[in-house]
């Protein structure tokens, strides 16, 4: 069992990293006309995926190789403007931190005029497919996540990151 990246690349990593552009589908709208916030979700997580696969080398095919594989621990989305049926957007993701077993990631969800729609901050949690537990990623792994955040260091911290969720009230 190769516990190895496969595919993706050791840097140096786009900052910030984006996704192919993408259009709202139809399914993905509403009751209240607007894309709905399971889709937002999907459309993140895939973008996700593309960072895990094609930059980190840790996506489906390395879990069903190694038998390990991400595992969310928490997701934090701020929907910032309606997207509509019909309409582009991309991601642009950066990775904040990690450390032997997580990575914390940073994704922005961009409308087709450029403008940010949603972020989305997630914690993920590598986890041994057999074991059902935490395992720490592999030190070629690691290098990259080392890379990954070294090139993503400089990027202007976004205001939604590390932001708490309730009930503003004025006193």
């Amino acid at each position: 069992m190769t516990k190895e990246p496969i595919g993706g690349h050791d840097g140096p990593y786009a900052a910030p990293l984006e996704t192919a552009p993408q259009t709202v589908s139809s399914d993905w709208i509403d009751y209240n006309g607007h894309m709905n916030v399971a889709y937002y979700t999907m459309a993140i997580d895939q973008a996700i995926d593309r960072l895990l696969e094609d930059h980190l080398g840790i996506g489906e095919a390395y879990a069903a190789a190694a038998r390990e594989g991400p595992y969310a621990l928490q997701s934090h989305i701020h929907y910032l403007g309606e997207m509509l049926e019909g309409q582009t957007f991309h991601c642009r993701l950066r990775l904040l931190d990690h450390d032997a077993k997580r990575m914390h990631i940073f994704v922005e969800f961009i409308n087709g005029q450029g403008g940010v729609a949603a972020t989305c901050e997630q914690l993920l949690m590598n986890v041994d497919l057999e074991a059902r537990r935490s395992t720490p990623y592999a030190a070629s792994v690691l290098k990259r996540l080392d890379r990954m955040k070294a090139d993503h260091a400089h990027l202007t911290p976004a205001a939604q990151i590390g932001q708490p969720i309730g009930i503003r009230r004025k006193s």
